[in-house]
């Protein structure tokens, strides 16, 4: 069997001249993919042109084609967001329309393109909301196609207020360290399995 191959979409407002926290919780998975033989790669979606928009191509210099090349050809997808006034951020929802916008495509037995690849979310923030953000990014993966494995909420967030950041204080929290794990163990095995065994069309394919 071919390695697995994970992408994670980096929905941080920073741009890669800047630190990201939600890159440093990124990495930490790596951590695990590399371990276990996943092929992994992060997207910071700050560095691209993703026009708005629920169609594959926008045109007019759009990057969401490159970018949606690499979820289709990989088997596992994981978003990460900040909290901004306890929501995902606004990257992390244009992400989302822009998986949208491919959810009438099919493979080649009829179902929606993203059928048998698993999803995972990633909260990182120093206020409420992690919770609630992710269900919002799993149940939007849910809905187009991707497979959610139980335990692949893995997140952040420190005291209430301004205060030490993931990349400060997070990384050597027990909670979220074995969340992280889950996270990454969890999407391997379930996208492993997929590759072996994946679902069957009957009674889940776009025109039935």
């Amino acid at each position: 069997m071919q390695p697995l191959k994970a992408v994670f979409l980096n929905c941080s407002l920073k741009s890669s001249d800047e630190i990201s926290n939600t890159e440093g919780m990124m990495k930490d998975v790596q951590t695990h993919y590399n371990q276990l033989g996943v092929e992994s790669e992060i997207i910071r979606l700050a560095d691209y042109r993703v026009a708005l928009g629920v169609q594959e191509d926008m045109g007019g210099g759009d990057q969401w084609p490159e970018i949606l090349e690499k979820v289709k050809a990989a088997d596992i997808l994981i978003i990460g967001t900040p909290l901004w006034l306890g929501e995902k951020s606004s990257l992390a929802t244009l992400a989302i329309e822009r998986l949208y916008g491919s959810s009438s495509v099919t493979n080649d037995k009829g179902q929606a393109i993203f059928y048998n690849k698993v999803g995972g979310a990633l909260v990182t923030g120093n206020e409420d909301g992690a919770k609630h953000a992710s269900a919002s990014l799993l149940y939007g993966l849910s809905h187009i196609g991707f497979l959610i494995p139980p335990n692949v909420d893995a997140y952040w967030v420190g005291e209430a207020g301004p205060g030490p950041s993931y990349n400060e204080a997070g990384r050597d929290n027990d909670f979220t360290k074995t969340a992280i794990e889950r996270l990454a163990y969890n999407t391997y095995h379930l996208a492993g399995l997929l590759k072996n065994n994946p679902i069957p069309a009957e009674g889940n394919t776009l025109d039935s």
